[in-house]
């Protein structure tokens, strides 16, 4: 099913995000805690791509066995370290196994700063899936500016092209406090982009993901989360539970004010997934 027709009737949408390993020897147990995601029944899964082809000759096997399991997949492609050749590539093998639904990237560069010159943006990318065929596109937005961008408003001006491009849907990076996303909301409508935006959240269940997070993305962390880091951070079981009971609050928040896409970056772990699931089994059916 396409990801835009699902989101099209307008009711709330639970997804989940997986990563593929980034060595052959853990395949096997990332596709099990894939598959064991798969059993809850989300509306759909994304499976994320290596740069440089790091791991991205096992996104289309996880995500065709996602499928096998009955869950619509999404599968991420970046561009900035692939050549024309090789998107092609990508694209027609996820023809040939039926996956229509594609998040469409830049994709990060390189720590070695090697990338390759056939793209340099997004937008470049969602055209060119387009042309290539009838899939259902995605892509990604950031409520706090992306942190290359010279602005706010240049960030949302690159949305506004990548929705020109063809995409048909956007996801949000991760946000901590709803208010963000809420503005942002605002602000992009009266830009005139209209496509759906599924709202992208991060349960944090231990205090290293935070540096990790403040570190890639400079995401504003809220008086009330920083305390939650603060009493909970050095105990781990303790850390999960807040985490996970943060991420539902803002879920329950969000859907209360008709943000019906909610996408968990889950982080490969079935238990995260299953919690929130479940405490909102009457919320998300």
């Amino acid at each position: 099913m396409k990801i835009k027709d699902l989101l099209a009737k307008g009711e709330p949408t639970l997804s989940f995000e997986v990563f593929p390993p980034k060595t052959e020897d853990k395949l096997e147990s990332v596709e099990a805690a894939a598959l064991e995601i798969a059993g809850l029944h989300p509306a759909f899964m994304s499976v994320t791509y290596g740069a440089g082809g790091g791991t991205s000759r096992y996104t289309v096997d996880i995500a065709s066995s996602i499928m096998n399991h009955g869950v619509t997949p999404l599968a991420h492609l970046t561009c900035v370290s692939s050549t024309k050749e090789k998107v092609h590539g990508v694209l027609e093998e996820l023809k040939d196994r039926g996956i229509e639904n594609i998040l469409a990237l830049r994709g990060d560069i390189p720590a070695d700063g090697k990338v390759e010159k056939d793209y340099q943006y997004a937008s470049q990318l969602i055209a060119e899936i387009k042309a290539a065929g009838d899939f259902c596109i995605g892509a990604a937005c950031y409520p706090e500016g992306h942190v290359e961008s010279v602005n706010k408003t240049a960030d949302i001006q690159h949305l506004k092209e990548k929705v020109e491009a063809g995409c048909d849907f956007v996801t949000t990076q991760m946000f901590f406090d709803n208010n963000i996303l809420y503005n942002y909301l605002y602000r992009i409508r009266e830009k005139g982009i209209m496509v759906p935006v599924i709202a992208g959240i991060m349960p944090v269940t231990n205090s290293a993901q935070i540096k990790r997070i403040c570190s890639m993305s400079g995401t504003y962390l809220p008086s009330r989360f920083k305390a939650i880091v603060d009493r909970f951070g050095d105990n781990p079981a303790a850390m999960k539970q807040a985490g996970i009971a943060y991420a539902t609050e803002q879920i329950i928040d969000l859907i209360a004010n008709h943000v019906n896409g909610i996408h968990v970056y889950s982080m490969n772990k079935p238990d995260v997934a299953a919690q929130i699931k479940n405490s909102l089994s009457e919320i998300v059916r």
